[in-house]
């Protein structure tokens, strides 16, 4: 069963003819791109409410020592922990807290996760769109070579323009298939991005209250 799949897989790159080479690439690069996502994205934690929390909790009680501990312990695999620890590292009791630069430190660090986390997302929304567009240009292709067959046969029947509609159904295919996988990759890179976006936006926001609040 599998050297038929393989050898029905191999004719059916045969059909495609030229643009079949390109289409491979990108199926290659889509893959490629998804599962070094799915794998940075296993390995880390993108919540960040959890540590908001106990972080405010901690302020609260004038533990500004131990907030910063808990957050550098965790900024190794919890990327929200590198923004949260950028303002409580600028606070501390009898010192003043300079809050528009605490607030500009923590959006750089979270500006610097999100890119992380949305890294190859331009590269996946550009295979996304070209891996249809270099199927339809198979079809064409396809559809020019029917018709030259057409136009140089004596008798025209559905054999003569197999070769040319089997490689125009084939490219357009296997484009939309890698552009669906390119698309929805992405769509989950985006809406881990977004909700990290989110939360650590809250977070940052409660515990630069909290410290103005136990400042005051």
């Amino acid at each position: 069963m599998e050297n038929t799949a393989a050898l029905t897989l191999l004719e059916l790159f045969r059909m495609g003819g030229i643009t079949m080479w390109p289409l491979a690439f990108f199926s290659v690069a889509t893959v490629s791109i998804g599962i070094e996502r799915a794998i940075y994205l296993c390995r880390r934690d993108l919540r960040v409410g959890d540590m908001g929390e106990a972080a405010s909790r901690m302020l609260a009680g004038g533990d500004y020592d131990g907030a910063e501990r808990y957050l550098s312990a965790l900024a190794g695999k919890r990327p929200g922990a590198r923004a949260l620890l950028a303002l409580v590292a600028r606070a501390g009791p009898g010192r003043a807290f300079p809050e528009r630069r605490a607030e500009r430190a923590a959006e750089a660090e979270a500006a610097a996760c999100v890119g992380s986390i949305e890294s190859g997302l331009g590269l996946l929304a550009a295979l996304g769109a070209i891996a249809p567009l270099t199927g339809f240009l198979g079809t064409v292709t396809g559809m020019i070579g029917a018709f030259r067959a057409i136009a140089e046969a004596d008798e025209a029947s559905a054999q003569v323009v197999a070769g040319g509609i089997y490689e125009a159904l084939v490219t357009t295919a296997f484009g939309l298939i890698i552009a669906i996988a390119a698309m929805s990759f992405h769509a989950v890179l985006s809406g881990a991005a977004d909700r990290f976006a989110a939360g650590i936006e809250k977070a940052c926001s409660d515990l630069i209250a909290e410290i103005a609040e136990a400042q005051a």
